[in-house]
């Protein structure tokens, strides 16, 4: 109940909007649970504060529960209760947009990715990128059209594995040349899941660049984060500034902390 006195002036840089900056936010939510067997502890209400905190034109979430009885089962009697509704539609800001597409099916539910944005969205696509059965991975597109300008979003959430990563790489490259137009403005967002600097080069190589690195970029473990996990690649953009929020509020709701970054249209 703490974090319901989260101030977004303490936790996230003060932005006035300027029409020509689009403000993108990556994060990973953990399924808007912490912790294991007695300790374990519902974040998804403290979420919905920090995302609306992060004042993002477009919030791109991993590990997004679309529902999940057992946890369900074991927090509805709580104070704040478990979300009626899946956790993209609860986490999206007022008036914001939603997309959801689901990764990986479990014995007591299912999750994803999300997009929520505070403008209009198109058709929503989405690709299986599973490498092999132990790890259910995938690619959500969403077109976001942003002040005239359709700007094409793609949420990723890369495998554990290197050589898996490598290959997801390779299919995402494969999906933006056919299912993008080759001069439209794109976004690839998310969970890289890569502990070093190896995927800029493939990325680099079909077109996208990375918004930000180095140690204003890090955001893993939420705690003492040491690792870039969390990444924005671009198309068409420049990024003019970086931002990881912390502080203990931050470190409390996920294992990451999420990535802000303002871009500006080449």
């Amino acid at each position: 109940m703490r974090a319901r006195h989260f101030s977004p002036s303490r936790y996230a840089p003060s932005t006035t909007f300027t029409s020509n900056l689009l403000r993108v936010a990556t994060y990973n939510i953990h399924k808007g649970v912490r912790g294991l067997g007695p300790g374990k502890r519902l974040e998804i209400h403290n979420l919905g504060l920090g995302i609306e905190a992060l004042d993002a034109d477009v919030v791109c979430l991993q590990e997004v529960r679309l529902h999940h009885q057992r946890d369900a089962q074991q927090f509805r009697r709580t104070v704040m209760g478990w979300p009626d509704e899946g956790q993209a539609e609860f986490l999206a800001p007022d008036g914001y947009e939603v997309a959801y597409r689901t990764n990986a099916v479990t014995r007591h539910g299912e999750h994803g990715n999300a997009l929520l944005a505070r403008w209009p969205l198109g058709d929503v696509g989405h690709r299986d990128v599973s490498d092999h059965p132990f790890e259910q991975r995938g690619l959500l597109h969403v077109p976001v059209l942003w002040q005239g300008t359709e700007v094409h979003v793609v949420v990723v959430h890369l495998g554990l594995m290197h050589g898996s990563r490598v290959r997801q790489v390779e299919r995402l490259a494969e999906y933006i040349a056919a299912e993008v137009p080759g001069q439209a403005h794109v976004l690839v967002a998310g969970d890289f899941n890569e502990w070093g600097e190896r995927l800029d080069g493939p990325m680099t190589e079909f077109g996208l660049c990375r918004a930000g690195s180095g140690a204003s970029a890090r955001t893993f473990p939420s705690r003492v984060p040491l690792f870039t996990l969390d990444r924005i690649y671009t198309r068409g953009f420049r990024c003019q500034s970086i931002h990881v929020p912390r502080g203990a509020a931050w470190a409390r709701m996920s294992d990451h902390l999420p990535l802000v970054v303002e871009l500006q249209v080449d």
